[in-house]
Order: C-alpha cells, then structure tokens, then sequence
C-alpha cells in the first residue's frame, strides 16, 4: 500500500516538476490560471497577475518539486535504495506541513481561506491546488511514518 501511494505521489510531483519547466522555458499554455490575480486599482472588474514569476526561480521550482519525489523514492526504496533515518521522515513531514500551509493559504491570494476571489485561479486553486495540497500534504505524512 505504502509503494502504490509512494508511486503516486512521485508522479504527481514529477508532473508538477515538468510543467515548471515548461513555463520556466517560456510555455505560455495555463499560464493564466496558475498565477494569482489582483484586482487593478481602481477597477473591480478587471484583473491583472498579482507577480510575474521570473523564468529563473520557477527552475528552481521544478528542481524543488523533483527533489521531493526522489526523498519519497528514497523512504520506499522505488529505484534508489530504502533509506530508514529518522531525519529523512522529519524533512518529508516538514514539507508534508508546507504543503497543509499551503493549503491554508496567506488569507489574501491563496488557499482556502484566500480573500481575492473571482479569478480563474482562484477558482482553480479553491477547487484543485489546495485540495490537491492537502491530499500531497497527507501522503508525504503516510510515507514518511509507515
């Protein structure tokens, strides 16, 4: 049970990884709908990306998300060999915790408890990225104390 949902857990990151990569190479498809958006001062109704992510950092992203896929490979031993420190379950529970964070939100841009609402992104982060957050969140802890 422990290897299916390390498999799963690694694929969805090395997912999320490759698209990273893709938008850090200049991919403009669901660039729109990953980015939070603001309402443009003066306007309600019009909307305009809270930042622009430099190409730089989301590579740094994406070498992030595949470092966590190979820490998870190494708990279970999928294609590197089992690793059992105590300090491998204390980093994978640390990001399963930025992931619940994640989820959460800062209370304005993101999460459930987010202010800004009435974006594509917003929508897309209440219904898809904090739930999927929080489903990441819990299978890092599973692999981690199993």
């Amino acid at each position: 049970m422990t290897f299916v949902l390390a498999q799963w857990l690694v694929t969805i990151f090395a997912m999320i990884s490759l698209m990273h990569v893709y938008w850090a190479l200049g991919g403009q498809w669901a660039a729109v709908a990953v980015v939070p958006q603001v309402p443009v001062e003066g306007g309600e109704l019009t909307l305009r990306p809270a930042f622009k992510p430099s190409g730089w950092l989301t590579f740094l992203v994406a070498a992030a998300l595949l470092l966590i896929a190979a820490l998870v490979c190494l708990r279970v031993g999928w294609w590197l060999p089992t690793v059992h420190h105590r300090a491998l379950q204390w980093v994978i529970s640390a990001i399963a915790l930025l992931m619940f964070a994640r989820a959460i939100g800062d209370s304005e841009l993101v999460g459930f408890f987010k202010e800004v609402k009435g974006s594509r992104f917003a929508w897309l982060d209440t219904w898809v990225y904090s739930p999927l957050c929080t489903v990441l969140g819990a299978g890092l802890l599973a692999v981690a104390w199993v």
